[in-house]
């Protein structure tokens, strides 16, 4: 699911990338004088200025383009879990060239609507399946090549890597993944049948696929990350070996490091 780059890189063409925040466009007119930026079709690595949604962003942005550089964020929004600390008087292509790697991959999802349109998505934190209306949501679970679930009834469910397993799933109630772990959360929101059922933890190589029952009365919502579809009918997924992204974290401040500590928070 994940592994640690072990060679050293040496980035010469870095971009310098800001979310449209006051805060992270302060911080890139602090930082563009610093470095001869190249331009992002001709960078060796990526410098992303912003919060977890704007890295998300930038992370799809590759996936779209076919083309995946490095990146290493600066944390200038809320939370910043995928980021790093803005430290605007350090010299940031050191920061780069010291810098540790991760590389994750996303979920690949291919999405049929009531209508009968495919749509092919990539979600680098989860996907999350959401009733569109009151009605509660029915949803038929399938893993491997079994049926698990024939009938959960729910406000929705989602699917969670390693590296989003702090993310909603967290908040849905889902475990906390190691990002070595190459295994994915799969959570029910609010589930109301079967009531028990809490949601399980499954290999990364098994096909997933959650098949809307009663779509017409009880629509729901695909989202993969920040892109949403409505009145799904079907999802399958899995998780894309064959493309994976890489970000870079200063020494010390490792992915790893952060969702082990999440789960000792107390306050």
């Amino acid at each position: 699911m994940a592994r640690t780059g072990v060679e050293p890189h040496q980035f010469t063409r870095p971009c310098l990338l800001a979310s449209d925040t006051e805060r992270a466009q302060s911080a890139y007119d602090v930082l563009v004088g610093q470095h001869d930026w190249a331009p992002l079709e001709e960078a060796d690595s990526a410098v992303v200025l912003g919060g977890d949604g704007f890295m998300l962003q930038t992370l799809h942005e590759m996936l779209d383009s076919g083309r995946i550089i490095p990146a290493f964020g600066m944390n200038l929004g809320t939370v910043g879990f995928l980021m790093n600390r803005y430290t605007p008087r350090m010299d940031v292509l050191g920061r780069l060239n010291r810098a540790k790697h991760k590389a994750i991959a996303p979920l690949r999802i291919e999405a049929v609507t009531q209508r009968g349109e495919r749509h092919s998505l990539c979600a680098i934190n989860e996907l999350s399946i959401l009733r569109e209306t009151r009605q509660t949501a029915k949803i038929e679970v399938t893993v491997g090549s079994r049926v698990r679930i024939r009938e959960l009834v729910c406000d929705g469910v989602l699917v969670a890597t390693p590296a989003g397993s702090t993310a909603y799933n967290l908040s849905a109630n889902g475990p906390i993944l190691p990002l070595d772990s190459e295994v994915l959360a799969l959570t029910p929101i609010s589930p109301f049948r079967p009531r028990r059922w809490r949601g399980a933890i499954l290999p990364d190589r098994m096909k997933i696929v959650l098949k809307v029952l009663e779509p017409v009365k009880r629509p729901v919502a695909a989202v993969a990350d920040q892109k949403e579809l409505r009145d799904i009918a079907e999802v399958s997924l899995e998780i894309a070996r064959d493309t994976e992204l890489e970000l870079l974290f200063d020494p010390g401040q490792s992915l790893e490091e952060r969702i082990v500590s999440e789960q000792f928070v107390t306050a």
